[in-house]
């Protein structure tokens, strides 16, 4: 499982993450809403041991980081056991969305695998523009490279904030369908969303985060019936916004 237990994590005192417990599953999805600000994309990098809290602890299966982090600890990566998808995406712009596909493949040193890519590029729909550089690519389509990049390194835990932000219905219900798929294979995967559609279909867990902690958790359900006051007016404001 990954973990996190009492995070806190701030800048010059100031809390943005708040005494967070959350557990992903392997095997499960967990999707992450809330409003714009409340510190979701900052959970998510404490979650991929980007940022270091300023307290808690942070569980990838057997393996814990606690905090504060001691100067000269040991430290084990958990990459690419632990993958991450950021909105910036971070395409290299000089080659070209194969080659950015398997260029961590390659650093990983790790065989390539062109049933996979041929497999990931079919169940996209990336046969158009697969060779194209990311200048010459819509947003939409480095959102489908960039998740298929991930997908190549077969992590245990894959996270994931807003990658169907740019995408049409058509292809966040194939998304969608994919990330399902992972599940059958012990795959853990939390998403950070502003679509409520994808995550009551995509959820076995959604956690409401608001003003930096966890205002309610529990299944898709929560998204009908929310047991909070915070989370009904979140519901409330999307809902009249629709």
């Amino acid at each position: 499982m990954l973990e996190a237990r009492n995070v806190t994590f701030g800048y010059d005192a100031k809390p943005i993450v708040k005494d967070i417990n959350l557990t992903i599953k392997p095997g499960g999805i967990t999707v992450l809403i809330g409003p714009s600000g409340t510190g979701k994309t900052t959970l998510l990098r404490c979650l991929a041991l980007l940022e270091q809290p300023q307290s808690g602890e942070i569980c990838i299966d057997d393996a814990c980081y606690r905090y504060p982090w001691v100067p000269g600890q040991a430290f084990t990566p958990p990459w690419p056991k632990l993958t991450t998808v950021f909105q910036q995406l971070f395409l290299w712009p000089h080659l070209t969305l194969r080659e950015n596909i398997l260029l961590p493949v390659k650093l990983q040193n790790k065989a390539d695998n062109d049933h996979q890519l041929d497999a990931l590029i079919e169940a996209f729909d990336m046969q158009d523009f697969i060779d194209r550089y990311p200048n010459e690519a819509s947003l939409g389509q480095r959102q489908r490279v960039a998740l298929a990049r991930a997908l190549m390194l077969k992590p245990s835990y894959l996270l994931l904030d807003e990658i169907t932000s740019a995408l049409d219905v058509e292809q966040i219900a194939k998304i969608l369908s994919y990330l399902k798929q992972l599940r059958g294979q012990n795959i853990g995967i939390f998403i950070i969303t502003h679509l409520l559609g994808f995550a009551r279909h995509a959820a076995d867990q959604v956690v409401f985060m608001a003003d930096g902690g966890i205002g309610e958790s529990g299944g898709p359900d929560i998204l009908k019936t929310p047991k909070t006051e915070r989370l009904f007016q979140f519901l409330s404001v999307i809902a009249a916004a629709s």
